[in-house]
């Protein structure tokens, strides 16, 4: 039993002497390896073979400010460390786990953006201008970089993993910027070309509306967008998308035309919705009265749009009684109107209408018409000629045009 005494304690003074000899050859610059063995609120004790224990203070656990130790390490943890202070009693030594986790990462950061490799990191920190993460160096992530759009308030963003890549690294000022939205871009226009690779022309989907702009609206499509001009949201003139649509409405489309090669797909709303016309055969007929718009004027009549998207031709005869030399003297675009429908051939898209046949004709003048003689009073030799025949018209005209005067004097 004494003998086996003996032997432990001359093996524990043989580690206890490995130890000092470890510590003394120690210098600042250095690195070892340890365990945590106990952590306070600013700092971590780390074992490394001695009687003393290292100190990691709080601010060298890591490349980010932390509130508690205990952010970034745990007891039992082993850890590569950096000798950072050693006094002249070999009793303080201080370690720091961030420039070794800080030298390592440039190497492995440099060799993700050559390969443009995508990796997961958890945002640390939201802070002005941008999300923070820890990949053993201090990393930025621009707002402008974090999503495909625009993104106004990123406060529920801390403690979210994110798949970014490495889009920018300036060691000598210490600067590492990182994107998702890189990634995002990737992935989108991959799934871009393989939906468009699907579509076809004529093709009806059913889209979301992601965002709206003065020229149309940009609708989702399955992961891919596509653009419904202005002019093709409705049947009826749209001034603005947003008079018809809003963000995040679900809508019919109907495919217009895929180019893969430019990445572009034009949809349209009303293609999906039934044509004017189809509505027009069964709503407008020979004979009825409708109040329409002029929407042009030309020389030989005025276009007016009585449905939505259906336009009659009131021919310059048929816009009033009254002879006129230009549609302009008595209609105007925009000017709202009654008319008579007088044809509709739904087949040809055409519709002739009257503006004249909805007013009262103005009474006709009593002066003879151009070309026409006026009825004259019989002359004496016709009264004395027996073969001159007078109907009662002729003889009452003639006999106050001849007569009058004199029997004037009789009253």
């Amino acid at each position: 039993m004494s003998e086996e005494l003996n032997v432990q304690e001359t093996a524990s003074e043989e580690v206890t002497q490995e130890a000092m000899d470890n510590l003394v050859s120690l210098k600042k610059g250095d690195t070892v390896t340890g365990t945590i063995v106990k952590i306070e609120d600013n700092q971590a004790y780390v074992s490394i073979g001695y009687k003393y224990d290292g100190i990691i203070p709080i601010r060298e656990l890591s490349s980010l400010q932390l509130e508690n130790a205990a952010d970034a390490v745990q007891i039992g943890q082993e850890v590569e460390l950096k000798v950072v202070h050693l006094d002249d009693n070999k009793e303080v030594l201080k370690l720091s786990k961030r420039i070794v986790d800080g030298e390592k990462a440039w190497d492995v950061l440099q060799q993700q953006l050559d390969t443009k490799e995508v990796f997961e990191v958890v945002v640390a920190d939201v802070v002005k201008g941008g999300l923070v993460a820890d990949v053993g160096l201090r990393a930025f992530i621009p707002a402008s970089m974090v999503e495909r759009t625009f993104v106004e308030d990123f406060s529920d963003y801390k403690g979210r993993t994110l798949r970014v890549v490495v889009k920018e690294l300036d060691r000598e000022n210490n600067k590492v910027i990182l994107s998702q939205k890189d990634v995002l871009e990737a992935e989108f226009e991959a799934n871009k070309q393989k939906v468009m690779e699907t579509l076809q022309v004529d093709q009806e989907l059913d889209g979301t509306v992601q965002r709206l702009t003065p020229f149309g609206a940009f609708v989702d499509i399955g992961g891919v967008d596509g653009l419904v001009h202005v002019s093709e949201l409705s049947w009826e003139h749209v001034a603005h998308p947003k008079d018809v649509v809003s963000e995040g409405q679900q809508i019919r489309v109907k495919v217009l035309k895929v180019d893969p090669a430019a990445g572009k797909i034009s949809l349209s709303v009303k293609a999906a919705l039934p044509g004017p016309w189809e509505t027009a055969a069964t709503e407008l007929n020979v004979g009825d009265i409708v109040t329409g718009t002029v929407r042009r004027i030309v020389t030989f009549g005025a276009f007016v749009e009585v449905a939505p998207g259906v336009e009659g031709l009131v021919h310059i005869s048929q816009i009033a009684h009254q002879h006129i030399a230009t549609p302009h003297e008595v209609l105007k675009e925009g000017q709202e109107v009654q008319a008579k429908i007088l044809d509709v051939s739904v087949e040809e898209k055409r519709i002739s209408l009257s503006i004249k046949e909805t007013e009262e004709a103005p009474a006709k003048s009593e002066q003879p018409a151009r070309g026409e003689r006026a009825e004259r009073a019989p002359r004496q030799e016709d009264l004395n000629n027996p073969n001159v025949s007078l109907n009662s018209s002729s003889m009452s005209y003639s006999l106050g045009e001849r007569f009058g005067d004199k029997l004037s004097k009789f009253k």
